[in-house]
């Protein structure tokens, strides 16, 4: 299994030019696949960069 960077939501939320909330309710919906680790959700690098071409995919 390769090692994949993962992101902390504090560092997703400028990316995705969104606020907490809204990516706490991408998380929660499926829509931003993430794992709670050590009390902060954490995002993996892929999923991050599927789910923006996901969504520019859809405009």
């Amino acid at each position: 299994m390769m090692n994949e960077e993962l992101l902390l939501l504090e560092d997703i939320c400028p990316i995705l030019h969104i606020g907490k909330t809204t990516a706490y309710r991408l998380i929660q919906s499926g829509q931003l696949p993430a794992q709670k680790i050590g009390g902060k959700w954490q995002i993996r690098a892929g999923d991050l960069k599927d789910y923006l071409a996901g969504k520019f995919h859809q405009d």
